[in-house]
């Protein structure tokens, strides 16, 4: 059982405060009856939900694995009209980067369509670690390793490194319980 406004997100209707928008405009409907309850729970294997008399099902959930190149926002839309992820991969389906990369930052980037799982990657409540690799321009000094172990300041609050290593000079691997989403000046 799932609540309705999810259920129609998750088929790909819209986002939930959207799909809540269209229940109260009574667009949906649930075994043929006019739905306006935002509490009322769909059972998918049981239930024929439509949307101004179309039925809705469930989509399918995607899961991709790109190398995002430097030069490409991380983002569905941008208002400055430089490339996105979403450009370079080029599917009709909605699907949604899982964290960020900078504009001039290249690496592994995750994107899907599958909510839940969005959720479970990137909420700060579920530490789920990231590991970074960084390129310097300079040695790494004793005391910046110290400085990254004991925390920094990432705006607005405090990132923690479980674990720094250096197998090759001039590269450290980062290993962060939360999202970074400003670069580290050392």
């Amino acid at each position: 059982m799932v609540r309705i406004n999810k259920y129609l997100a998750e088929c790909g209707i819209s986002s939930r405060r959207k799909s809540e928008e269209l229940i109260l405009q009574g667009r949906v409907a649930v075994n043929n009856q006019i739905v306006t309850s935002l509490s009322f729970y769909v059972d998918e294997t049981k239930d024929s939900v439509t949307l101004d008399s179309d039925p809705v099902k469930r989509k399918r959930n995607y899961y991709i694995l790109m190398n995002k190149p430097r030069g490409v926002i991380t983002s569905t839309e941008d208002e400055k009209n430089r490339k996105t992820v979403i450009d370079i991969l080029n599917i009709k389906e909605r699907i949604y980067p899982v964290g960020r990369l900078d504009y001039n930052t290249t690496g592994v980037l995750l994107l899907t369509n599958d909510g839940d799982f969005f959720q479970l990657l990137t909420h700060p409540g579920n530490s789920v670690p990231r590991e970074y690799e960084v390129k310097l321009d300079r040695d790494l000094e004793t005391t910046d390793k110290e400085k990254l172990l004991a925390g920094v300041w990432i705006s607005p609050r405090k990132g923690k490194f479980n674990k720094i290593s250096f197998p090759k000079k001039k590269i450290i691997i980062l290993l962060l319980l939360n999202a970074l989403k400003e670069e580290i000046i050392l």
